[in-house]
């Protein structure tokens, strides 16, 4: 019997709900049918223990969980759709808020000093980068976060597509992190996405001796009614001074970065010499 499962963050108010309403839901529909926790949980193929857990709002149940119960319980798919709300609070609430806003704006605008930029990495490049952080995250923590960065990426299936730009430190692209084939496979994705229609991807080359960026990482989004929100290695802003500060140094960094086209240049470089 399957024994796992997630928590939600106390913090989380809407996760904290959407769990306790699905498993009081679970719970009411359960008894519905005359079935106890043990009964039950044989019948899904989990503990009696993680039964009551999920009802109680202490675990988030898997997929496989809700469609099994969906079927034993007879709830003509109403369990299962719940997978739709449920899946989100796997996410930890800070990127569920910052893949919502790069969901709504119509450009963004992304520098990263160390990194390739989580919208840019590939799922073996995330859980390698995940993965080398200490303390270390438990093999669950690691795959929800991999999962949550991977989602953000849905942006590029936007339609109408929104503008999107990128400027990468070279020193960032040369480090091989996860192993030769998963930076191979990176430097290849990093050029697919670069020569979409709607990206324009940069690199600020090694031989830069001092640019606008020094400060750390910057994120610009742009809204459809005009308003934008920006942030730099701290919590989103809206302030318009500080919105007119950090899109002064994006801007700078832009123009002190290496073209497009010689960027994607340089990248296919890279790849050549791995």
């Amino acid at each position: 019997m399957s024994v796992d499962g997630e928590t939600v963050d106390p913090d989380d108010e809407w996760g904290v709900a959407v769990i306790t309403t699905v498993g009081r839901q679970l719970k009411l529909r359960r008894e519905a049918v005359g079935m106890r926790a043990g009964e039950f949980g044989e019948a899904v193929g989990y503990g009696e223990d993680l039964v009551y857990k999920i009802e109680g709002g202490k675990r988030i149940p898997r997929q496989e969980y809700l469609d099994r119960a969906d079927e034993v319980l007879g709830a003509g798919g109403l369990i299962a759709a719940a997978w739709e709300d449920v899946k989100k609070v796997r996410y930890p609430k800070k990127v569920r808020e910052l893949a919502k806003l790069e969901g709504q704006a119509v450009e963004i605008g992304v520098y990263e000093c160390n990194i390739v930029a989580g919208l840019l990495q590939t799922p073996e490049h995330a859980r390698a980068v995940i993965s080398a952080a200490q303390p270390p995250y438990s093999p669950d923590d690691v795959e929800r976060m991999v999962n949550a960065r991977l989602a953000r990426q849905s942006v590029f299936e936007r339609d109408p597509a929104p503008s999107i730009h990128f400027v990468l430190e070279e020193a960032a692209l040369r480090r091989p992190i996860g192993g030769t084939m998963v930076w191979r496979r990176q430097l290849e994705h990093l050029l697919q996405v670069g020569r979409l229609h709607n990206v324009v991807l940069q690199v600020m080359p090694m031989d830069s001796e001092i640019h606008s960026g020094l400060d750390g990482r910057i994120e610009v989004l742009k809204f459809p009614d005009g308003t934008a929100v920006g942030r730099s290695d701290g919590r989103p802003t809206s302030d318009p001074k500080q919105l007119r500060i950090l899109e002064l140094r994006y801007g700078t960094i832009r123009a002190q970065a290496l073209p497009p086209g010689e960027s994607l240049v340089l990248i296919e470089q890279l790849l050549g010499a791995t």
